[in-house]
């Protein structure tokens, strides 16, 4: 429960030391004084954004404490907003981040504020509230692992169809390419050998006068090289100098005969050198056209494209295994779905029936309730069912959305009721009412008030009213005001006594300076409340 609450430099709220009580707590003051400054204040601590326009006009800081008390001892949250833009957040002490502060009060302190009436017209929390009456907590976890499984499946799938249509975009350029390559049957080293032949073919009767000329000095009839060497004979020549002669002799003759050998094939074929020729310009033109120097790269980039037509192949493959696991997914899913589904089906009737007691306590006679359940287009992170609280407050009519057809103090009637059924269920230690009173009067009041006051047996409930009648239920009673100072006007929150509560609520039951009358009311209501405690 809220325990003890400072306020420090908020808006009008110069400094308040509030210490408030379990059970059930009243707020009152007129319209301004600044009640929702201090629901604002306590936002603020339990993690809503921050405003430097909160600070007090002429002050640099404004610090905001709540002591909430738990079984295991107190928690102790802080808030410092400096005029900088800067703030901190502490938790006994230590330095808490707005995540953590969120989740903290999740836990701590619900507060209810009017614009939480429009809720109802809202099909996520009327699952909620429908899921805290089944306890099906269990059934959502589950539901909500398979949930995400499944649409991890699906994003997987989805990812690999997308890369698989470019793949499929890109194959036909991608085979044109490997069929170029792959018809040109590349061979390592080629190129060279190719330019040589063309070399060869290109000049090949200059090559053939270099050979005759050559042979005919090696081997011919007129004095030849190898006829000097065989004539030669050195009469004081030594061994060795024969022997290097004689071995001279043998290779020239051999280089002899293999130039005639050359020379007999030589041969001047215009139509193999366009053959050579135009091989070399489909190489060269494959160069250019993949960005190769070499016919080695060539060949490399055919093994690449080689190894991207075979991934191609593969993607119907792994496109039916995601298709499977997906449908696997789906079929989890959709039994996790089933599952939840039941379990809330299983309380609709009893939920309906307690709020139509409620309501008919709230002076609605004949309030009429269902709560339906209707399969949804689609599953969504709550599961398969969409959730509508069906209302009608007359006899005679038929049940329709709550947020089509109830009046606003129908709604605040509703949502009090609904708090009411869920408060044991959620078990947060303290509730805040913003006037959920709105739109109701007279016994009505009342009895609101008799159901908040039950709601604060179990749990503290502190509720900001209007009105008297609810006042007068209050087991502890707080009051907000201005008051002007010298400096400025300043928001004040104290407790009352009890004689300065029959004050106070004589006066909200007069309008201005209670009479004797309205002072005996007062007393009246008080001593009623009592009586039904």
């Amino acid at each position: 429960m809220l325990k003890h609450l400072t306020i420090h430099n908020y808006a009008l709220i110069a400094d308040v030391e509030l210490e408030l009580q379990d059970g059930f707590t009243v707020l009152t003051g007129e319209t301004g004084a600044g009640k929702s400054i201090l629901l604002g204040a306590l936002a603020l601590v339990m993690g809503a954004k921050a405003d430097t326009r909160t600070i007090t006009e002429g002050e640099d800081k404004c610090v905001i404490e709540a002591t909430f008390a738990e079984h295991d001892g107190e928690i102790i949250v802080r808030r410092e907003l400096s005029r900088n833009g800067r703030s901190r957040s502490f938790v006994n002490d230590e330095v808490a981040s707005m995540t953590e502060l969120k989740a903290l009060s999740e836990r701590l302190i619900d507060i209810h504020s009017q614009h939480q009436n429009l809720l109802l017209a809202d099909s996520g929390f009327q699952t909620d509230v429908v899921d805290a009456i089944a306890k099906n907590a269990d059934e959502r976890t589950a539901y909500t692992a398979a949930y995400e499984q499944y649409l991890s499946a699906s994003a997987a799938l989805d990812d690999l169809q997308r890369q698989a249509a470019q793949a499929q975009r890109d194959a036909d350029y991608i085979l044109f390419q490997l069929r170029q390559l792959t018809e040109a049957n590349l061979q390592n080293g080629e190129q060279e050998e190719l330019e040589q032949e063309e070399y060869t073919l290109s000049h090949a009767e200059e090559i053939r006068g270099i050979l005759t000329e050559a042979i005919d000095t090696l081997s011919g009839d007129n004095r030849s090289v190898l006829q000097a060497l065989h004539a030669l004979h050195v009469g004081d020549a030594s061994q060795e100098l024969q022997e290097r002669i004689e071995s001279t002799y043998i290779e020239l003759k051999d280089i002899a005969g293999e130039a005639e050998h050359l020379l007999g094939r030589l041969n001047a074929d215009p139509q193999r050198l366009e053959q050579v020729q135009e091989r070399l310009m489909l190489i060269q033109s494959l160069l250019r056209k993949f960005g190769c120097r070499t016919v080695s790269d060539l060949l490399a980039e055919q093994a690449r494209l080689e190894q991207q037509s075979q991934v191609l192949e593969h993607f119907d493959e792994q496109i039916e295994r995601l298709t499977k696991a997906k449908e696997e997914a789906f079929r989890a899913m959709g039994k996790a779905a089933d599952a939840l589904t039941k379990t809330r089906r299983a309380v609709c009737k009893p939920i309906a029936d307690r709020l139509i007691t409620d309501l008919s306590q709230l002076g609605i006679a004949h309030a009429n309730m269902q709560v339906s359940i209707t399969p949804a287009t689609d599953y969504t992170a709550t599961g398969h069912d969409i959730v509508d609280f069906l209302f009608a407050a007359n006899l005679g009519q038929s049940l329709q959305r709550v947020a089509d057809v109830a009046s606003g103090g129908e709604v605040a009637r509703i949502m009090l009721s609904i708090k009411a059924l869920t408060a044991d269920t959620t078990a947060l230690p303290t509730i805040i009412f913003d006037e959920i009173d709105t739109g109701v009067s007279g016994s009505v009041a009342t009895r609101m008030a008799d159901i908040l006051r039950r709601m604060g047996q179990s749990r503290q409930v502190i509720a900001i009213t209007h009105l008297p009648q609810i006042a007068a239920y209050g087991e502890q009673h707080i009051k907000v005001y201005k008051q002007d100072t010298n400096k400025r006007t300043e928001t004040h929150i104290c407790p009352l006594t009890p004689e300065e509560r029959i004050t106070e609520i004589a006066t909200m039951l007069s309008g201005n300076t209670p009479t004797p009358s309205a002072i005996k009311n007062a007393q009246e209501l008080v001593y009623a409340a009592t009586q039904k405690s």
